[in-house]
């Protein structure tokens, strides 16, 4: 998979993908990921990307001009599954869209930025949109790196666990049971008997329980 993220502000989104996992993934060759600096698009002297907004009103607003230009250049060079804008008010992410995007080759990542964009750029060039919760940040580069985690960790060779992005909260609509460690006893506070049972079947449906249960209580609204 490759992925394109073009931002403003690229070295706020870099450093994510410097250690743990996003960066053995890339190491591996299993994921490419380039950034785009906006300001290098851009036909102004002084290397503008926004201006104020017609109509009036507080906040800049970045120009159309330098995100065409370098979405074209990309699309130039090869064909892309979707062009994905980073919103408060786009889709809310979820697991079934991160399963999804990870089936992809080459996405386009745009950030946001100041007020936002330009609207023909939303109209005419992004195929997706995609918020990570009800609040406004100071730009997309945060959301854009969860987002790419979000995608990267399920793509097969990344994690040294195939099976462990499968067992993750709301890959089946359900969140995680609960999950320990050692040591056995700690404060007198025991870890469950079942798990230590070698019983795989009943150590798997006690699981399925606790995820229920856990749902039930903290997400009602995903379990209805």
């Amino acid at each position: 998979m490759r992925i394109d993220i073009i931002s403003v502000l690229p070295e706020l989104i870099e450093s994510p993908f410097n250690a743990s996992i996003l960066r053995r993934a890339i190491e591996k060759k299993l994921i490419e990921v380039f950034f785009h600096d906006l300001k290098d698009y851009s036909s102004n002297k002084r290397k503008q990307v926004d201006d104020y907004q017609f109509g009036g009103g507080s906040g800049m607003v970045l120009m159309i001009e330098p995100i065409t230009k370098c979405i074209n250049i990309l699309k130039s060079q090869r064909a892309y599954d979707e062009v994905i804008y980073m919103s408060p008010d786009g889709k809310m992410l979820n697991q079934k869209t991160s399963n999804k995007l990870s089936l992809k080759k080459n996405l386009i990542i745009l950030c946001g930025h100041y007020k936002g964009v330009d609207q023909r750029v939303r109209d005419s060039l992004i195929t997706m949109e995609i918020s990570i919760g009800d609040y406004v940040l100071s730009g997309g580069e945060l959301p854009a790196a969860v987002l790419c985690d979000s995608i990267i960790r399920l793509i097969p060779g990344v994690l040294g666990n195939e099976t462990s992005a499968l067992t993750d909260s709301f890959q089946d609509n359900l969140l995680a049971p609960p999950v320990y460690t050692r040591p056995y006893s700690f404060n007198d506070k025991n870890v469950p008997e079942i798990l230590i049972s070698g019983n795989q079947k009943k150590i798997e449906e006690w699981r399925e329980n606790k995820a229920i249960e856990r749902t039930k209580k903290l997400r009602p609204d995903i379990f209805d």
